[in-house]
């Protein structure tokens, strides 16, 4: 199995007929978005569901196996991403025997409008994580990084959440999946679980893990 993760798309949905055709020549078979779909800033006339619907159809060109947490600009979306059965958001979804599980929204400086405290994401990521737990291959997507990695760094200092790295260290996925800090980007190690901060996709970055029976390998693309 494939599976490729995008995150931080913030608005610039004309950009991804271009990224996501280069992302789906890798041959994924699932797509995992990792929130900030939106933003605060609209192209005129447009909301946050016309994006979303504008998201989602280009998806549907290439696969039927769409998964998503939101971001922190993401709070609308909430539940319209419910209601098109793609949300991992506080849930897990086990897919060829594969476990799923997500938590989305981070805190930042912003006052944005999706910024769950560490304890709800803690509880929402252990609620996720009973879904999927007798699974043996487990992956973890939330927006946050997890704190205290090369992940999670801003101007010098560590802002990731430690709920996130909690939970990693408890679970143990094989993966765990974030984006939210666009200079952060990269791959990672906690224990033996590889995580992997996506970045900006319209800047020309995704992840793509790689699953072959008991062997997981995970990576950092450049689409440029």
């Amino acid at each position: 199995m494939r599976i490729a993760a995008i995150g931080c798309i913030h608005n610039e949905v004309e950009s991804l007929p271009l990224l996501l055709d280069k992302v789906f020549s890798n041959n994924p078979d699932i797509l995992i978005l990792v929130g900030d779909l939106t933003d605060a800033d609209f192209i005129r006339g447009f909301n946050s569901l016309d994006i979303a619907k504008i998201f989602l159809e280009e998806v549907k060109l290439y696969t039927k196996n769409l998964l998503v947490v939101p971001g922190t600009w993401d709070k609308e979306l909430i539940e319209f991403w419910e209601r098109e059965n793609v949300s991992i958001h506080g849930k897990g979804k086990i897919i060829d025997n594969f476990g799923f599980y997500g938590f989305g929204g981070a805190k930042t400086p912003f006052n944005t409008p999706y910024e769950p405290n560490e304890d709800e994401i803690e509880e929402g990521l252990n609620k996720a994580h009973r879904d999927v737990e007798t699974c043996e291959i487990k992956i973890q997507a939330t927006h946050a990084p997890p704190y205290q990695t090369t992940l999670d760094i801003v101007s010098g200092k560590h802002v990731g959440s430690l709920a996130v790295r909690k939970s990693i260290e408890k679970f143990k996925p094989n993966v765990a999946i974030c984006s939210h800090i666009h200079e952060s980007m990269g791959k990672d190690n906690l224990g033996n679980t590889i995580v992997i901060n996506v970045g900006k996709f319209t800047d020309g970055y995704f992840g793509l893990i790689e699953i072959e029976k008991d062997k997981v390998k995970a990576e950092l693309i450049s689409l440029i």
